[in-house]
């Protein structure tokens, strides 16, 4: 049972007001709200530790190294890897699936296919038909239904010897699809494809073992997780760490560097170019401490309890349809209103204080699936409660009498 009272505490912006009314966010999907225990670990490093790390002599060097590398060695922990330099900080998901589909360049020839789903976030698109087109590769499609689900038996389908590489997320953002990563991966190892697996919708929702899942490779965004924006992380096998090239060239991923030619460091530091992050990896370290010490297990559940309810109420409102109703769904929920445009009704309920997320969200193949224009998506997260679902409720009920 979590201490709501408390835990709402612990997050400053939750007691600010917007448009004079208190703030009820739930554009948690976006970015989530930030806890002291982040806020003040990056505020004690710049306060008591502020250097630059590794090869430092000084004092201060060696602090903040230790501190940046403990950070690394949280998320390794926390997700499960086998070993701390299989873990690289990025400056987010995006920057990590770049990172990966750029490596994969030589390791592709003309015909060979790369398999992305029809629920992906526009980053875990683009980069890989950059990628086909690169390599003359083709990218192929598992398909959706209209309850937001992948349709398994296609995917099964489309696998074969051609398959290289299978890049699906874990959770869908615009719907809340959970996908069946597990079954997915173990479909692409019977070919020999590498999978990635897009986890910024997950990191905040569930428990990520990377080595039961078996994945190649797994991305998360601290943002996404009580943590800071412009730190994130990826994931990989040692083994394919250690077959990708370098993706961007300067200080710290060298061992020796000539005019003739240059040698790169070992792992993780090989594709972790330039100053780091410092201050910020530092809080994605706390913001995985923080989430521990709540437990993600009882966030799971009570957050599967505000998905149920926010469900149940939303769907008594007259004209409203909700997109996106899978047997597994994280707490999210896209909707619309009938013959209201989702744009109309976000700036209605932000006027009551209230903030959701509206248009395509960076999914627009869902979108024309749906043949929809966008939607108004509520994501929810452990600091929210009932009450601001019923505030939501009724705000939407205000926006629909307004707009009719």
């Amino acid at each position: 049972m979590l201490d709501l009272e408390s835990i709402r505490r612990e997050f400053p912006i939750l007691s600010e007001k917007v448009n004079g009314k208190p703030l009820v966010y739930f554009d948690n999907g976006a970015t989530s709200q930030k806890p002291l225990a982040v806020i003040n670990a990056i505020s004690d490093y710049y306060r008591t530790i502020n250097a630059n790390v590794h090869r430092g002599v000084h004092t201060l060097s060696q602090l903040a190294t230790d501190a940046f590398e403990g950070a690394r060695e949280k998320l390794r922990s926390h997700f499960n890897a086998r070993h701390s330099h299989e873990i690289i900080f990025t400056s987010g998901t995006t920057h990590a699936v770049n990172l990966v589909a750029s490596g994969m360049t030589s390791f592709l020839k003309p015909g060979d296919e790369v398999l992305v789903s029809a629920l992906e976030h526009h980053s875990n698109i683009v980069p890989w038909q950059f990628l086909c087109e690169r390599t003359g590769a083709v990218l192929k499609v598992i398909p959706m239904n209209l309850q937001g689900e992948l349709v398994m038996s296609e995917y099964e389908a489309l696998l074969s010897e051609r398959t290289k590489i299978v890049a699906v997320n874990h959770i869908s953002n615009a719907l809340g699809t959970i996908n069946p990563v597990g079954e997915i991966i173990a479909g692409a190892k019977r070919v020999g494809a590498a999978v990635l697996i897009d986890g910024a919708q997950a990191g905040p929702h569930l428990r990520v073992d990377v080595q039961a899942l078996d994945c190649d490779f797994y991305t998360v965004s601290a943002h996404k997780m009580c943590g800071p924006t412009g730190i994130g992380m990826l994931y990989g096998k040692e083994e394919w760490l250690n077959k990708l090239p370098p993706y961007m060239g300067g200080g710290e991923m060298i061992k020796e560097v000539s005019f003739e030619r240059s040698t790169y460091a070992d792992l993780p530091h090989k594709f972790e170019a330039g100053t780091p992050n410092i201050a910020d990896a530092i809080g994605f370290g706390a913001a995985v401490e923080y989430l521990n010490k709540i437990g993600l297990d009882a966030i799971a559940t009570y957050e599967r309890e505000l998905l149920d309810y926010a469900t149940r109420q939303l769907e008594q409102i007259d004209g409203l349809k909700i997109w996106g109703v899978a047997k597994e769904k994280a707490p999210v929920i896209s909707f619309t209103l009938e013959n209201i445009h989702p744009y109309d009704i976000g700036t209605i309920v932000d006027k009551l204080g209230i903030a959701v997320r509206t248009g395509h969200h960076c999914a627009q193949p869902i979108m024309n699936f749906c043949q929809i224009v966008g939607t108004v998506r509520a994501s929810f997260a452990f600091y929210n409660t009932r009450d601001e679902i019923d505030q939501l409720v009724q705000a939407v009920r205000k926006a629909q009498q307004m707009l009719s």
